[in-house]
């Protein structure tokens, strides 16, 4: 066997290896690096102390900053299929007659297609809802405040006033971020808080709709911790360990699948 590495380069190797595989198991470090369990937890916990990494029950996994918000038309693109279907999934959870809050975003908008004749009233900043609402049976209702092209949303005073006129049975929030430490973020300010609105304006069920792509990713801007999530739609390809955390707090985790037709 060969000389055991150093605390700094044991922890240059570990991330290394999350960058590669963006989760890790102790278990696997340590017969990896040749090093105990307990040194590789220490050296996880350090590393989580420094934001490097979302410490898991039996692992880790790797923290990714989102400083710089996507066009819109780029976040559309990006996972498809998982977004139709956790859509679809999402949509199942509503009953009729639902007041809905849903925020911006790509995914959240999936929703909103999977929702077009159902008995239900929709207000949201997310402005593809008018477009989908033209042809569709539910009650569509736009917050109003400034218009943001990147986002194709709604945000400002003017919308954080309407939501404080409503509450919502139920809300569905598209995020940026998920994280542990960091709960749910995004890289704007504006779309957070109209987030938050959302959360507080719901005594009913949050429901955080998100691929697997924005688990263990931290942006600039804290829309709610994570505690305030009692349901996430997600893919399949979500990590073992982070869903268990999530399970231990109580949030109910729903895996989308994707049509079998092309």
């Amino acid at each position: 066997m060969g000389s055991v590495p150093i605390p700094a380069d044991r922890r240059r190797q570990i991330h290394e290896l999350l960058r590669r595989k963006g989760v890790v198991a102790v278990a696997e470090l340590a017969t990896l690096l040749g090093v105990s369990e307990l040194t590789i937890r220490r050296d996880l916990d350090e590393m989580s102390r420094q934001g490097i990494l979302e410490r898991t029950h039996g692992g880790a996994i790797l923290n990714q900053r989102v400083s710089v918000e996507p066009l819109y038309q780029q976040k559309d693109a990006a996972h498809r299929r998982e977004k139709e279907a956790i859509g679809r999934a999402a949509a199942a959870l509503v009953e009729e007659g639902d007041t809905l809050l849903v925020n911006s975003g790509s995914t959240t908008l999936e929703v909103i297609r999977a929702l077009k004749n159902r008995n239900v009233r929709i207000i949201t900043s997310n402005l593809g809802a008018a477009a989908i609402a033209a042809e569709g049976n539910f009650e569509c209702i736009l917050i109003g405040g400034l218009y943001r092209a990147r986002s194709n949303s709604l945000v400002g005073a003017l919308g954080e006033l309407s939501l404080r006129q409503v509450y919502g049975s139920k809300a569905f929030i598209g995020v940026d971020g998920i994280s542990f430490r960091y709960g749910l973020t995004t890289p704007i300010l504006e779309e957070a808080e109209i987030a938050r609105m959302m959360i507080e304006r719901t005594p009913g069920p949050v429901i955080v709709v998100a691929d697997h792509s924005k688990i263990g990713v931290v942006s600039n801007f804290v829309t709610a911790p994570i505690e305030k999530i009692h349901v996430l739609v997600t893919d399949a390809h979500i990590e073992e360990n982070f869903r268990s955390e999530l399970e231990k707090l109580g949030i109910r985790i729903i895996i989308a699948e994707p049509n079998k037709t092309t």
